[in-house]
């Protein structure tokens, strides 16, 4: 792989699901999860993904995986399109490409400590090693992620939420990834942990260069850890841009999500952008802009007819909106 080429690259990549109804199930409607995506995530970035609950980010992630199969597109790593491969060709990449679940309670096999649930994707995917070389790579592991070696024999239902996140990233890291999806990693913790976990990852990156997909509903934990910001509505891609362009964001739907961040300054809080409406159903998408039904700027006639494709406003800065610019 080159230095200019991407890690990761999606081209046009859709996700959906057939779901049946009606008398006898004979009826079926096409859930659109993803519609239309194209992303990259370069060496040893982190790309944020931003939207509400239920706008496709998880599908994306675990799509960008394999763990879902896309229904159009290519999925590049390394250079290579991973979306024509069976399970048995994608085995020898999963040890290149990694998940952090965001539930640190459900993603553990309660049965297993922690020394048979690293020991099991290392023994997969690392080949043999000797028992020596097994416990020095699980002490290096554990250090890694901030947990005492005595851990090692103790289960998952023994552990603080952060702890068992820590397990989890430990678990991702013991087969020495080079991207990592890390799907609303803390959304489930408390804030004092939050934190930590955070500063773990942003640490790990700098030590090993590891490349991020970092999705959160949180837009400002996203504008911390990434170096770009993707923001999705409805399975697709609004708009995306550099960290430090979020300030000057273009989007209807990014501008209410900025002025729901908590402000200490009075001024900018009563700059909030009240959005009306509901989330639309995948299952039934608006016509036109997505995003037209609750947007304050809509135009009838130009909104609801046509769909908006990203267009480059500023250098790295692409924009799906017909008034935008």
């Amino acid at each position: 792989m080159s230095e200019a080429q991407p890690l990761l690259e999606l081209r046009n990549v859709s996700t959906q699901f057939v779901q049946r109804g009606g008398m006898f199930a004979r009826e079926t409607r096409v859930l659109r999860a993803v519609d239309d995506v194209s992303l990259h995530v370069g060496a040893s970035e982190t790309l944020g993904l931003v939207g509400e609950s239920g706008c496709g980010k998880s599908t994306l992630g675990r799509t960008v995986l394999r763990l879902i199969d896309p229904a159009a597109g290519q999925i590049k790593f390394e250079g290579r399109d991973i979306v024509p491969l069976s399970q048995r060709q994608l085995r020898p990449l999963r040890s290149r490409m990694q998940i952090i679940f965001q539930d640190p309670y459900g993603s553990l096999n309660p049965r297993m400590n922690v020394r048979a649930t690293l020991l099991e994707a290392m023994r997969v995917h690392g080949g043999r090693r000797t028992a020596a070389e097994e416990r020095g790579a699980l002490l290096e592991l554990l250090e890694r992620v901030g947990l005492r070696p005595e851990a090692l024999e103790r289960y998952p239902h023994e552990f603080s939420g952060g702890q068992r996140q820590r397990i989890g990233i430990a678990r991702a890291l013991s087969v020495r990834p080079r991207f990592i999806v890390a799907d609303e990693p803390v959304s489930a913790l408390d804030l004092s942990i939050q934190a930590q976990i955070v500063n773990l990852l942003m640490d790990l990156q700098a030590d090993l260069g590891v490349s991020y997909l970092f999705i959160a509903h949180d837009l400002k934990l996203v504008e911390h850890v990434s170096q770009r910001v993707a923001v999705m509505y409805l399975g697709r891609i609004v708009e995306l841009m550099p960290r430090e362009r979020l300030e000057h964001s273009l989007h209807p739907y990014t501008k209410a999500l900025r002025s729901a961040v908590p402000e200490i300054d009075p001024v900018k809080r009563k700059l909030r952008v009240l959005l009306t409406g509901e989330l639309p159903s995948p299952l039934n998408p608006p016509s036109g802009c997505a995003f037209h039904p609750r947007c304050a700027i809509a135009q009838r006639g130009l909104c609801d007819v046509s769909r908006p494709e990203l267009r480059e406003l500023a250098p790295g800065h692409f924009v799906a909106c017909h008034l935008a610019g």
